[in-house]
C-alpha cells in the first residue's frame, strides 16, 4: 500500500474576486482527492489518501502526480501541479519520504510563489517472512471509531465483531449518529493466505445492509480500522485530527465481500464429467466371496456442489454413471461421500487492473476443471485418505474432471438457483472445447535409491488421469509400470539394482490442445528461471564483495535477459479460446512491456547495482504470478510407488513441465526430456518429509503423437521392449501342475491373472527378435548376499555368541556365512568380508532389548556399559553367469504369495520362474516406436477372438520396456567443510554428524561433539561409482548428492537435524583440468523450513579407462587414516587473526539438569581454537568475572563469507570433576567487529566503570532556601506533558512561561538510534541449550560482555604484534540503587472483557520484590493513566525489570495483558548515561532537579570515562574550557527566563553535557508483549526509569504524575422554540403537539469514555399510544457552528454540506476559545439517516465554565436550587383552563379562536335540545294532572 500524506500548502494567489477554495488530487494508478478547503488561502488538509498497489510494487520510475484546484460549483479551476519521484522508496532504503515542500508550477510549466507540504509512504513492504501457506501470529486490531445515518429513531446502537469463534461487543450509545472509539483484539495462528490481501483499512466507510435481504439498499455506514499485524510489523500510524463531519463517505467507502451495490449474478455453466471413479460396494464384495459374478464397473451416482461466498447450489444426481452430463447452469447472487475437490481463485480469473493493466470481471472456460483426492484403490476398507477428497492437503490420485463456464452478470437478476444450459450452448462446448488429441508420454527409470524400508518388491506406476493406472478398467492395457524388483541395502539405505537395463513406462492418452496456453506458461516460467538464476548469481557476488566491474557484467547480463522480447504464443488461430485466455493474454502483454520499460530506464541511469535488487526481486515475483494458468485442463503426471500391492507413496508433476512444444525451445517444460531428480512423498505426510520414502531420477517426455518423431531427438541409450509370463509349480511328491490351487500355470507377476503359453502374442505392429528365454532374480546381473552376525553378553559381561548367531536385517535367523551355497548360474566374486563402510564402532554396532521385545528395535555404533546385544555385517557379492539350462530360472516359496528365494528349501512347496522374450517394431523405426505398445499384449489378428476382449485384461500382460545405457566409472569428492546455526533435537546434547548419499553409495563423516557450528574440514571420496547414461547429459543434469544431518545421541537413536542437496560440478576430463569446486552455503531445510546452512562442494570426475588413479587431483590431506581433510585450492584462504574477547558476566542462569549453576566459566570457540575464563567462585553473591579480556589467535578466511562463527559456550564446574555445557550462543557476523588495531581506538575502556563510582561529598542539591515539592502556579507535570507533544490546548500557560519540555520518544530508549541500543559498553547474548525448529530456542541464561575486536596478526613471527584493544578492567562488586519507575499511561491495550473493555492494573516486578497495584485498577478502559512507582535493588542481580499490566476480574483469575522488561544494568553502564535524564536547565519549581549529581559533578565523570582532560571555570561559572573548545554562558542563555534558573556554573555545564550525546530528559513509549505471543503487540506503555545508586547519595525529590481530574462543566439554557412543527390534530381540526424533554442524570457505570465533545438536543412530541417523534440538532462544541441572531436567519443553510449548499460565510469555531455563545440554531427531522427540512428552531446559550469557576459560580439543573447563573423565572401561560376559577379568562381566550361562531351555534344547539328534552319529559304529567286534577 502507498500512502500520501496531504499536509499543508502556503502562498497560494488569489483570485480576482475572493480567496479560492483549494482542493488537492493526487493520481497514481487512479485519483483520489482531499477535502475542499473554504476561502483559504494557507489551508491545512492533514489527510492521508492511500493507493493499493494491487500485487504490482513500486519500482525506480514510479511517480505521482499532485494537482491544486479551486473548488467551484461548476468545474475546478487549475491553480498548480507537481510531480514527486518514488525511486527512493521502491530502493527499499527507506520506508517513507520526509515531508516536503514541493514547489508547484502552472500551465505554462512556471513555479508558481507557493508550495505543498506533501510525504509519501509505502507500507507492508516486502520481508523475509515465512510462506503464506505456512501458520504464522497474527494480531487484528479492530476499532470502531463512529457510525452515522442509522436509518431508525430513537435507537441504541451496539456493534458486534465477529471473527474465528471469538465475538465482542462495542458499549450501547444513543441516537442515529454514534461515536463508539472502541478497540478490540483477536490473537490468531493462521496462514497469511487466509487472511486479507490488503493488512491496513484506515478510516474506512462500512456500508451496513440487511442480512436477509441485501436488495433493500445501504443501511447506515459504520467507520472502522482494520489493522493486520504479524511478527516484526509495526502497525501504522493513524490521524486522527481529521474531523469527522468533514469525512467524504463516497470517497472512503469500503464495500465489503457480499454487498450488493450493483446486483452481479455469477453464472456457473455445468456440462459434463468423466472419470469419475467406482465406488467399492458390499454387495459386490458378497458376491464376490461366494464366488458370483461381480460387476467390476460399480458406477457412484455423481452430482456436483458449488460453494461460493457461503452460500451452495448442487446439480441433479445421475444415478449409475462415471461419464455424466448435467448440462445445467448455477446462478449464484453474490453428508455424502465427496469424490473430488477443487477451488477456482477468483484472483486469477478476474484483474483489478492498474497502470496500462485492464481489469476484468471473474470469467472461466467453458474448461475443465481436474478433481484430486485420495488414491484410486477400489477396495473394501474406509478410505485413510478421505479428507484430501474434500481438498484439506494436496490430493495424491486423479479422481475425475468437470467441464465447467464461469461468468459474471452486472445489474441482472436470475429467479432460478439452477436451470437447464440452453441446446445451443452444449453444442457448441461439445464442438469447440471437447475436441481431443493424443498425447504419448515416455518415463525413463534412471535410479531409485534412499529406500527407507523396503519390505517387499516395488515397483512404480506412471499415470495421467485414468490412464495407465493398472487398477483401472476403462483405459486400454498399456506398460505403465515397471516390472517388480527387490531392494539391495547400500549400507545405510535400500536401492533397485536395475543396473544398465532402466525400465521404461509408456502410456498414451487423449486431452484437449491447450498448448496456447501451456506454452505461455513455460516461456514465463523459463524467464523467471533465467532471472532468478542471474539474480542469485549477482547477490552471490555482492556478498562476496567481488570487483565493481564484475558485479557490472553480472548485472548487465541480468538486465539484458529481462529487455530481450518475449513472444507468447498468438491465439488468433486457435479454435477453442476462452473469454479468460484472451483477457489473460492482454494482461500478461501489458505486464511484461511494463518490465522491460522499466528494464530499460533503470540500464540507464541506475548508479548502484546493490540498491536495483529490490526491483529485480518485484519483477520476478510479478512474472512468477503471471504464470499462473487457472485453466489447465491436462491432468498431473502422478507416479506411485508400489510395495507388493500396496500403494506407498507418490509424485505429482504438472504435465506442463514434461511437455514438448514446436512453437519455441523456451515453450518446451522445465523436464521436457531430461532426467529430473524426485523425492517422493508419503501421502498425507505429518512429518512434512523427514523422511524420503524413495528418491528417483527419471527423464519424462510427453508430447503430441503428431509429434512422436520429435522424441528421437530427446531420447538416449536403446529401447528393448521384452513381453514376459510367470511358470508356475506346485510340489506334490514332485514338482508339476497338479497340485496348483487358485493358481494357472501360466500367469502375470501377481499369480492371479492367467496367460496361455500359447497365446503369448506380440502386439499389433511388434514382431518377435530371439527365442523365448527364461530369466530368475528379475533381471539382476549381479547380487550381494548379507549375513548379520550376533552376539549378547549380561550388562557389563563379556560377549558371546547369541543364541541365533547369524540372522538377516530383521532379525530373522539364517545359516552361517560357511554354510551359503552359491544359487545355479552364479558364482561368488571374493570372500565373506566385514562391510566397512558403516558408522560403526570397531566393527559392531550395539542395541539394547526393550520388553516385550526380544531383540533391540535401533542400533548405536558407540558401546556402552548398559548394551546388551551387538551385530556386525558380513557380506559377499555374486554374478550371474552366462548360460542357461531347463532347470534355471526357477525361485521358490513356501506358500503362494509368500516371499520368493533363489535356493530350494525343504519347506518349499511352490515355485515359479520368468519368461522373456524380446520384441522389435516391424513397421516404424527409431525410439517413438515404444508408443504403438496401446493395448498390448492382444490375441492374434489371426484368431477370432474381438479386440474388445483383449482390452478387458486389467494390464498385467503388458510387456516389459526397458532402456539399455552404457556404463562409465565416476570418481566423486564431497568437501564438507563447515555449518552454522543447525537446529538441535535436544537440550542437553548436539553433536551432529552428515550422512552423505549419492546414487546407491553413502558415506558419514565423523561427529562434531557439542557444537552446533561444527567444523568438519572434511572431504567424503566415492571411489568407482558406476552410472549409466552419456556423460554429457551427466554434465547437464548430473545426480545430485544428498546431506543428511543427524544428531548423535548416546541412548537411542540418532534424531534427524535436516537435508542439504548439492550438485556436484561434473569433470569429463580430469586429467585436463577445469577447475576446482567452489565452498558455497546451502540451506538445511527439515519440514519445509530453514534449519541452518553448510559450506561444502562436490566434484563427480568421469574416469576414462585409459587414465589411471595418479591422473585424478592430489588425494587431499589426511588427519587420521581414513579422514581427508578440505584440500587447498577448495578450502577458504586463511589469516593469522586475533580476537579480543572483553567479558563481564552471566546473568539470569537457569538451573540444568535440576541443579542451578554455581560456578560457571566461559569458553569461546572460533575456527577450531578455543579460550576459556577463570571460573566465577560464587554465581549468586557476584555474577560477574574475575578476568574481563580474552585473547583468541586462530586463522580465519580472509572472505567474510566464508568466515566461521564465533560460539560461546558456558561451562559449569561441578562435583566430581563434572563440567557440562549449561548454555551455549552462536554470532554469525564477524564484520562489525573488524578493526584496525593501529587506530587511535577511542572506545577503550578504562578502569574506571559507573559502577564503581564513589560516594560523593556535598552531593546534596539546595537550589533554594528550601526545596518546592508543590508550586501554586496553575500548572502541573501533565503541562509539560502535553507541551512536549505539541498539544497546546491542554498544556495552559506553560509555554508562555518558558519552561522546559521533555523528549517523548515514540519507542523504547534501546531502539533509539543514536543511543546504539544502550549496549556501547555491554552488550547481551541469549544463551541457549539447543532449539528444535517447531518451538522457539529455550533461552537458559545471558552473557554480558563489553565487545569484540578482531585484526589481523602479522605472518612473520619476527614482525612486533600490533597494539592490545582492551585493558582489563577493575573487578567491580554489585551496589544497591533506588529505582524509579514513571508509568504514565498505556494506550490501546488488548480488550479482555466481552465488553470490548478491561480492568487494568499495574504489576511491578525487581528481582524477588513486587509492587502489586490491584486495589487502584482503572475500570473499563483500555488507556489508563498510573503513576509513579518506588523500588530499591542491588546490581547486577536484580537487574531486570518487569513491568506488567493485568486485567482485573473479581470472579475469576487476573489476566495479564502484556509486559516489557527493561535491563537496569545496561542502563548504569551506558556512557550515554540513561539512568537520569538531563532536562533542558538546572533550576528549581516546577521543574526542579530531580538527579543525585549536580551537572559540574557529570560532566567530570563524563570526561574521566572518556579519557578527557577536566572541565576548567572561568569567570565565575560564565565560561568554561572543555575538550579543546571553549563555552561561554551567554551564548544560549542571554536573559534570565524564570525566576527558578540555578547558578551559572550548573547551567554551562549542563549545556555541555546536553551537547554530548547524553540521555536527555525524556518519556518512553514501550511495547506490551505477550507470554503467548510474544511477537505481537498487546498495547503501548508511555513511562521512564530513574536509577540512582545509594553510594552517590539521597536523589531528589520525585514527579508528581497523578492522572488529572476532570475540568471543563457544560452549561446549556434553553430560553425559546419556534416555528415547531405541529403534527398532531385535534377533533376541531387545530394543530397541536405535546412538547417534552426527557434528562438522564445517574449512571452507575465507572467506565471513562472519551469521545468527542457534541451536543445532541431533540425535541419530543409525546405521542401515548405511538413512537414519540422528535426533531434533532446535533453540534460539535470544537467546530460550533455559529447561531443565528434572529429566528428568521436561522435556516439549515448554517450546516456545511446541507441541503446541497455551499460552506457558510461565517466559520465554525471552538466554544472551548469563545466560552459562551447565545443564538438560534435550527432543528431537522430524521428520515433514512439523513436530515430533510427545518422543522423547528431553538434558542440557547452554550457556555463552557471551568472547574474553578463552576465552584464560584454554582447553577442548577432546570430550575433547581441554586437558581443563578442565570436566574430563571416559572413560565407565566397567558390562560387557565380552571373555569371555575377565572371565568372570564377562559371566554376571552375563546373569543380568539377561529371556531367562536361554530363554538355558539354548538351551544345555542345544545340548550335547544335540552330544553325540548325537558319539555317532553314534563308534557304527559302535565297532562295528566289537568285531566284529573287531584286538587281540585
Amino acid at each position: 500500500m502507498l500512502q500520501v500524506v496531504v499536509q499543508s500548502a502556503n502562498g497560494i494567489p488569489k483570485k480576482k474576486l475572493g480567496n479560492p477554495d483549494p482542493i488537492t488530487t493526487v493520481v497514481f494508478r487512479e485519483k483520489k482527492k482531499t477535502k475542499t478547503i473554504n476561502s483559504e488561502l494557507n489551508p491545512v488538509w492533514n489527510e492521508v489518501l492511500e493507493f493499493d498497489l494491487n500485487g504490482s510494487p513500486l519500482d525506480a520510475s514510479s511517480f505521482i502526480d499532485v494537482v491544486v484546484k479551486d473548488y467551484e460549483t461548476i468545474g475546478k479551476h487549475f491553480i498548480g501541479s507537481t510531480k514527486i519521484l518514488l525511486g527512493d522508496l521502491s530502493s527499499g532504503n527507506v520506508a517513507s519520504l520526509p515531508f516536503k515542500n514541493t514547489p508547484l508550477i502552472n500551465e505554462k510549466l512556471q513555479t508558481i510563489g507557493f508550495s505543498l507540504l506533501i510525504q509519501p509512504l509505502w507500507l507492508n513492504r516486502k520481508r523475509n517472512k515465512p510462506p503464506a501457506s505456512e501458520p504464522q501470529d497474527f494480531q487484528i486490531r479492530v476499532r470502531v471509531i463512529e457510525g452515522r445515518h442509522l436509518p431508525c429513531i430513537n435507537i441504541n446502537p451496539v456493534v458486534r465483531i465477529r471473527f474465528d469463534g471469538q465475538t465482542h461487543r462495542t458499549n450501547i450509545r444513543g441516537g442515529s449518529n454514534p461515536f463508539f472509539d472502541e478497540m478490540f483484539f483477536y490473537n490468531v495462528n493462521m496462514s497469511l493466505s487466509d487472511l486479507s490481501d490488503e493488512h491496513a483499512i484506515m478510516r474506512k466507510w462500512l456500508l451496513l445492509e440487511d442480512p436477509d435481504d441485501s436488495t433493500k439498499g445501504g443501511k447506515g455506514y459504520l467507520k472502522v480500522n482494520i489493522i493486520i499485524v504479524g511478527t516484526g510489523d509495526e502497525a501504522p500510524m493513524e490521524n486522527r485530527q481529521v474531523s469527522a463531519e468533514q469525512d467524504d463517505i463516497e470517497s472512503n467507502l469500503l464495500i465489503p465481500s457480499g454487498v450488493i451495490m450493483r446486483i452481479a449474478t455469477l453464472s456457473l455453466k455445468v456440462y459434463r464429467a468423466e472419470d469419475m471413479p467406482q465406488d467399492a460396494a458390499v454387495v459386490q464384495t458378497m458376491k464376490q466371496f461366494f464366488g458370483g459374478e461381480v460387476d467390476k464397473k460399480n458406477l457412484v451416482d455423481p452430482y456436483l456442489e458449488v460453494n461460493f461466498a457461503g452460500k451452495k447450489e448442487c446439480t441433479k444426481k445421475i444415478q449409475k454413471n462415471a461419464n455424466p452430463e448435467w448440462n445445467q447452469v448455477i446462478n449464484l447472487h453474490v453428508k455424502n461421500d465427496v469424490i473430488g475437490t477443487t477451488f477456482l481463485n477468483l484472483s486469477q480469473i478476474s484483474h483489478s487492473g492498474g497502470d496500462s493493466e485492464v481489469g476484468f470481471l471473474p470469467t472461466f472456460g467453458p474448461c475443465f476443471v481436474n478433481l484430486y483426492g485420495s488414491p484410486r484403490e477400489f477396495g473394501n476398507l474406509p478410505d485413510r485418505f478421505d479428507e484430501l477428497n474434500c481438498g484439506n492437503g494436496e490430493g495424491v490420485a486423479y479422481r475425475g474432471r468437470v467441464l465447467v463456464e464461469l461468468s459474471v452478470h452486472l445489474d441482472r437478476k436470475v429467479e432460478k438457483s439452477v436451470d437447464d444450459i440452453p441446446n445451443d450452448d452444449i453444442l457448441v462446448a461439445q464442438q469447440k472445447y471437447q475436441r481431443r488429441r493424443k498425447y504419448s508420454l515416455c518415463a525413463v527409470f534412471h535410479t531409485a535409491c534412499m529406500l527407507q524400508e523396503p519390505g517387499g518388491p516395488i515397483q512404480f506406476e506412471v499415470s495421467m488421469g485414468n490412464y495407465g493406472n493398472k487398477l483401472d478398467s476403462t483405459c486400454k492395457a498399456m506398460p505403465s509400470t515397471t516390472q517388480s524388483s527387490f531392494a539391495v541395502f547400500d549400507n545405510q539405505y535400500y536401492y533397485l539394482p536395475w543396473a544398465d537395463f532402466k525400465p521404461v513406462a509408456i502410456l498414451t492418452s487423449y486431452w484437449e490442445d491447450i498448448s496456447h496456453r501451456l506454452d505461455a506458461i513455460n516461456m514465463l516460467l523459463f524467464t523467471a528461471d533465467q532471472m532468478e538464476s542471474n539474480l542469485n548469481l549477482l547477490k552471490a557476488a555482492i556478498s562476496a564483495k567481488e570487483p565493481e566491474s564484475r558485479l557490472t557484467e553480472i548485472w548487465l547480463k541480468l538486465i539484458d535477459g529481462v529487455i530481450d522480447d518475449l513472444n507468447l504464443p498468438a491465439l488468433e488461430d486457435r479454435y477453442n479460446v476462452t473469454v479468460l485466455d484472451l483477457k489473460k493474454k492482454h494482461l500478461r502483454d501489458a505486464a511484461l512491456y511494463n518490465i522491460m520499460e522499466m528494464a530499460c530506464k533503470m540500464k540507464e541511469e541506475a548508479k548502484d547495482v546493490g540498491s536495483t535488487v529490490a526491483d529485480i526481486e518485484l519483477w520476478l515475483e510479478r512474472i512468477k504470478q503471471l504464470a499462473e494458468e487457472p485453466q489447465n485442463s491436462i491432468p498431473d503426471v502422478i507416479i506411485w510407488m508400489f510395495r507388493g500391492e500396496q500403494r506407498v507413496a507418490y509424485a505429482r508433476i504438472p504435465a506442463h513441465q514434461v511437455l514438448y512444444s514446436s512453437h519455441s525451445k523456451q515453450a518446451c517444460g522445465k523436464h521436457c526430456g531430461k532426467t529430473q531428480t524426485i523425492f517422493m512423498q508419503y501421502p498425507m505426510d505429518k512429518n512434512k518429509g523427514l523422511t524420503i520414502p524413495v528418491q528417483l531420477r527419471v527423464n519424462m517426455w510427453l508430447g503430441l503423437s503428431v509429434q512422436e518423431k520429435e522424441f528421437n531427438e530427446f531420447s538416449e541409450g536403446s529401447f528393448s521392449i521384452c513381453a514376459e509370463m510367470y511358470e508356475n509349480q506346485a510340489l506334490f511328491g514332485k514338482w508339476g501342475t497338479a497340485a496348483l490351487v487358485n493358481c494357472p500355470k501360466f500367469s502375470d507377476v501377481t499369480g492371479k491373472i492367467k496367460l496361455k503359453q500359447e497365446s503369448f502374442m506380440p502386439p499389433l505392429g511388434w514382431e518377435w527378435e530371439g527365442r523365448l528365454l527364461t530369466e530368475a532374480d528379475a533381471g539382476h546381473s549381479k547380487f550381494t548376499d548379507e549375513v548379520f552376525q550376533n552376539e549378547t553378553r549380561f550388562p557389563g559381561g563379556e560377549w558371546k555368541p547369541a543364541a541365533e548367531p547369524y540372522t538377516d536385517l530383521n532379525g530373522e535367523q539364517l545359516q552361517s556365512p560357511e554354510e551359503f551355497e552359491c544359487p545355479p548360474g552364479w558364482t561368488w566374486e571374493g570372500d565373506w568380508s566385514f562391510d566397512s563402510n558403516r558408522p560403526v564402532d570397531e566393527k559392531w554396532e550395539y542395541g539394547v532389548v526393550l520388553p516385550p521385545n526380544e531383540k533391540p528395535g535401533s542400533w548405536v555404533a558407540a558401546e556402552k556399559m548398559f548394551h546388551v546385544h551387538r551385530r556386525k555385517r558380513l557380506i559377499r557379492s555374486r554374478r550371474k553367469l552366462q548360460r542357461q539350462n531347463s532347470e534355471e530360472g526357477w525361485e521358490y516359496s513356501s506358500l503362494f504369495g509368500s516371499k520368493f528365494h533363489s535356493k530350494e528349501r525343504c519347506s518349499d512347496t511352490f515355485r515359479r520362474r520368468r519368461w522373456r522374450r524380446k520384441m522389435v517394431p516391424s513397421d516404424c523405426s527409431g525410439c517413438s516406436a515404444i508408443f504403438k505398445l496401446e493395448g498390448a499384449l492382444g490375441v492374434d489378428v489371426k484368431e477370432k477372438a474381438s479386440r474388445t476382449e483383449a482390452d478387458k485384461l486389467l494390464g498385467a500382460k503388458t510387456p516389459t520396456v526397458s532402456c539399455h545405457f552404457s556404463s562409465y566409472i565416476y570418481h566423486l569428492r564431497v568437501y564438507v567443510y563447515q555449518g552454522r546455526n543447525l537446529c538441535s533435537m535436544d537440550h542437553n546434547s548436539f553433536s551432529p554428524y552428515a550422512h552423505v548419499s549419492f546414487l546407491h553409495m553413502s558415506k558419514t563423516t565423523h561427529v562434531m561433539q557439542n557444537t552446533l557450528n561444527p567444523t568438519w574440514d572434511q572431504t567424503l571420496i566415492f571411489e568407482d561409482i558406476e552410472i549409466y547414461g552419456d556423460p554429457q547429459t551427466i554434465a547437464s543434469s548430473p545426480p545430485e548428492v544428498v546431506l543428511e544431518l543427524y544428531d548423535s545421541d548416546q541412548v537411542g537413536r540418532d534424531e534427524p537435524m535436516g537435508r542439504c542437496k548439492c550438485p556436484p560440478l561434473v569433470n569429463l576430463k580430469p586429467n585436463v583440468g577445469g577447475g576446482s569446486p567452489k565452498l558455497q552455503w546451502l540451506p538445511v531445510t527439515k519440514k519445509g523450513r530453514s534449519a541452518g546452512e553448510l559450506l561444502l562442494a562436490a566434484e563427480l570426475l568421469l574416469k576414462e579407462k585409459q587414465l589411471n588413479d595418479e591422473d585424478l587431483p592430489i588425494v587431499p590431506p589426511r588427519r587420521s587414516e581414513t579422514l581427508y581433510m578440505v584440500p587447498q585450492g577448495i578450502k577458504p584462504v586463511v589469516q593469522l587473526t586475533a580476537i579480543e574477547v572483553l567479558t563481564w558476566g552471566l546473568r539470569n542462569m537457569e538451573a540444568f539438569q535440576l541443579t542451578p549453576v554455581s560456578s560457571p566459566s566461559l569458553v569461546v570457540e572460533c575456527g577450531g581454537e578455543s579460550v576459556q575464563t577463570a571460573f566465577i567462585k560464587n554465581f549468586k553473591k557476584n555474577p560477574n568475572f574475575p578476568g574481563s579480556v580474552l585473547l583468541l589467535k586462530v586463522l580465519l578466511p580472509k572472505e567474510e563469507m566464508y568466515a566461521p562463527p564465533i560460539v560461546l559456550k558456558v561451562i559449569d564446574h561441578r562435583a566430581f570433576g563434572r563440567k557440562p555445557v549449561v548454555g551455549q550462543c552462536t554470532i554469525h557476523s564477524l564484520g562489525q567487529f573488524r578493526c584496525d588495531p593501529y587506530k587511535t581506538n577511542s572506545d577503550i575502556c578504562t578502569s574506571s566503570t559507573p559502577m564503581m563510582a564513589a560516594a560523593r561529598e556535598n552531593v546534596v542539591i539546595d537550589l533554594e532556601s528550601k526545596a518546592i515539592r508543590r508550586t501554586l502556579e496553575d500548572v502541573d507535570w501533565w503541562s509539560k506533558f502535553y507541551a512536549s507533544l505539541g498539544e497546546q490546548q491542554k498544556c495552559g500557560p506553560y509555554l508562555k512561561k518558558g519552561y522546559d519540555t521533555f523528549k517523548v520518544y515514540n519507542c523504547e530508549l534501546e531502539k533509539v538510534e543514536q543511543f546504539q541500543g544502550l549496549t556501547d559498553f555491554c552488550s547481551t547474548f541469549n544463551l541457549h541449550q539447543g532449539k528444535s525448529l517447531d518451538d522457539d530456542p529455550s533461552v537458559v541464561g545471558q552473557f554480558k560482555q563489553g565487545s569484540f575486536k578482531i585484526y589481523p596478526l602479522p605472518d612473520d613471527p619476527r614482525v612486533p604484534a600490533p597494539p592490545r584493544q582492551f585493558k582489563e578492567i577493575a573487578k567491580s562488586n554489585p551496589q544497591e540503587c533506588l529505582v524509579r519507575i514513571y508509568v504514565v499511561r498505556c494506550t490501546e491495550l488488548q480488550s479482555k472483557d466481552s465488553n470490548g473493555k478491561c480492568d487494568p492494573y499495574i504489576k511491578i516486578t525487581l528481582g524477588k520484590k513486587t509492587v502489586d497495584d490491584r486495589d487502584n485498577y482503572k475500570p473499563n478502559t483500555l488507556n489508563p493513566e498510573f503513576g509513579m512507582f518506588q523500588l530499591s535493588c542491588i546490581l547486577p542481580q536484580d537487574k531486570d525489570l518487569k513491568i506488567a499490566v493485568y486485567d482485573f476480574d473479581k470472579w475469576s483469575r487476573d489476566e495479564e495483558v502484556g509486559e516489557t522488561v527493561i535491563d537496569l544494568e545496561n542502563r548504569l553502564l551506558s556512557y550515554f548515561r540513561p539512568r537520569c535524564g538531563l532536562p533542558q536547565t538546572y533550576c528549581s519549581g516546577v521543574n526542579q532537579w530531580r538527579d543525585q549529581q549536580k551537572p559540574s559533578q557529570i560532566l567530570q565523570d563524563v570526561a574521566k570515562m572518556r579519557g578527557l582532560p577536566p572541565p576548567i571555570m572561568e569567570e565565575d561559572g560564565r565560561s568554561m574550557l572543555f575538550s579543546g573548545r571553549r563555552f561561554h554562558l551567554q551564548d544560549f542563555a542571554n536573559s534570565v527566563i524564570h525566576s527558578h534558573l540555578g547558578p551559572m556554573k550548573e547551567r554551562l555545564s549542563l549545556h555541555v553535557l546536553r551537547n554530548m550525546g547524553l540521555v536527555p530528559e525524556h518519556v518512553e513509549t514501550r511495547t506490551l508483549s505477550s507470554s503467548y505471543q510474544s511477537n505481537l503487540s498487546q498495547g503501548r506503555i508511555q513511562m521512564w526509569v530513574d536509577i540512582f545508586p545509594k553510594s552517590l547519595g539521597l536523589p531528589g525529590l520525585p514527579c508528581i504524575i497523578s492522572p488529572r481530574k476532570a475540568k471543563y462543566y457544560l452549561r446549556a439554557v434553553i430560553w425559546n422554540t419556534v416555528d415547531v412543527i405541529l403534527d398532531d390534530t385535534s377533533i376541531t381540526g387545530g394543530k397541536s403537539s405535546d412538547i417534552f424533554v426527557i434528562e438522564h442524570f445517574w449512571n452507575w457505570d465507572k467506565t471513562e469514555y472519551r469521545s468527542p465533545p457534541k451536543l445532541i438536543v431533540q425535541i419530543w412530541d409525546n405521542d401515548r399510544i405511538s413512537l414519540h417523534d422528535y426533531l434533532s440538532l446535533e453540534l460539535d462544541l470544537l467546530n460550533l457552528v455559529p447561531p443565528a441572531k434572529t429566528p428568521e436567519k436561522c435556516t439549515l443553510e448554517m450546516f456545511p454540506g446541507m441541503m446541497g449548499t455551499v460552506a457558510p460565510k461565517a466559520k465554525p469555531k471552538s466554544l472551548f476559545s469563545r466560552k459562551s455563545v447565545r443564538g438560534w440554531w435550527p432543528c431537522a427531522n430524521v428520515m433514512n439517516g439523513s436530515r430533510t427540512l427545518t422543522q423547528g428552531k431553538v434558542e440557547m446559550t452554550l457556555e463552557i465554565v471551568e472547574a474553578k469557576e463552576a465552584e464560584e459560580r454554582p447553577a442548577g439543573r432546570g430550575r433547581n436550587e441554586p437558581n443563578m447563573n442565570p436566574k430563571l423565572d416559572p413560565p407565566r401561560p397567558e390562560t387557565s383552563f380552571a373555569w371555575c376559577t377565572n371565568l372570564f379568562n377562559v371566554l376571552r381566550f375563546m373569543s380568539r379562536l377561529n371556531f367562536k361562531w361554530i363554538l355558539a351555534g354548538g351551544i345555542l344547539l345544545v340548550l335547544i335540545i335540552l330544553f325540548l328534552v325537558i319539555m317532553l319529559c314534563f308534557i304527559p304529567s302535565y297532562l295528566a294532572m289537568k285531566i284529573v286534577k287531584p286538587l281540585a
